[in-house]
């Protein structure tokens, strides 16, 4: 696979991560407010997910989602993680580390693809700067 396909690969996979936890969040979040904001990250993270599922398709290569295991282990771990604390201050503190660590790949892979389409390039970055503004938003649910 080559750089162009292993960067929106993984833009595919971290909007799709994106798309399922916050889904799941919005039933278990208990703050109207909150829940409205999870509704608007949720459009977005749909959003670039679609685009990272067109360019690839366009492109000719397959989509890569998330493995079932990584899917039902997401699950149970947010289950889990809410079942004593389902405040919009726990679920922000669950969701920015979340971003956090989809920054962090973005970043990196930005880097090692820095040869990639500038289009796709442009989707990643549209994606880092997402996350990094959902970590700023977020703040104010702690």
């Amino acid at each position: 696979m080559n750089g162009n396909a292993e960067l929106l690969n993984f833009v595919y996979q971290n909007s799709q991560m994106g798309v399922n936890t916050i889904s799941q969040l919005i039933d278990i979040a208990e703050d109207d407010e909150f829940k409205r904001h999870l509704e608007s990250q949720l459009r977005e993270y749909q959003e670039i997910h679609t685009a990272a599922k067109n360019a690839l398709n366009k492109a000719g290569y397959d989509e890569k989602g998330l493995s079932a295991f990584e899917q039902i282990r997401t699950y149970f771990m947010v289950n889990l993680q809410t079942l004593t604390d389902r405040s919009s201050s726990h679920i922000a503190e669950m969701l920015i580390i979340g971003s956090n660590m989809g920054i962090i790949n973005a970043i990196k892979n930005l880097r090692k693809y820095e040869d990639a389409e500038p289009s796709i390039r442009d989707l990643m970055d549209r994606l880092l700067k997402f996350e990094e503004n959902n970590v700023r938003q977020l703040k104010n649910f702690l």
